[in-house]
């Protein structure tokens, strides 16, 4: 049986992206192998997995995200049928309550039957990501 082992997000701003992890879902900051010029940060969420935050290397021409589209859409409700990682929280009302806190912009919704309360957002970098209620 397979098991999610890590997600690798690129940035231009590791410890800004760090930061939001550890401050929005409980990351915690792990030791990483020194990887000589290639600068990381690996964090962990205990029980789950970890993230991997890597500087962006532009020679690589990889895509830097949503926003770097040529038309980019920054607007959340459009993340349901789009990129995101999805997290689950035991108090989805407390989890908005602190999102509102620090003005991220959001949009909400439940699944069909009701019983999921979802909530959707961007990191810092413009990846989508969505929270959902436990059912």
């Amino acid at each position: 049986m397979a098991s999610l082992g890590h997600i690798a997000r690129e940035s231009s701003d590791i410890k800004r992206l760090a930061e939001f992890y550890i401050e929005v879902f409980g990351f915690e900051e792990i030791e990483s192998p020194d990887f000589g010029d290639l600068k990381v940060i690996w964090l962990n969420l205990p029980g789950a997995f970890a993230m991997h935050i890597i500087q962006r290397n532009p020679s690589t021409n990889l895509p830097e995200g949503p926003y770097s589209a040529t038309s980019a859409v920054r607007d959340p409700s459009h993340l349901p049928m789009g990129h995101h990682i999805c997290f689950s929280v035991p108090n989805f009302d407390s989890f908005l309550h602190s999102l509102k806190e620090k003005r991220i912009e959001t949009f909400q919704k439940s699944l069909p039957d009701g019983k999921v309360k979802q909530v959707f957002f961007f990191d810092p970098d413009g990846n989508g990501l969505e929270v959902a209620s436990r059912s």
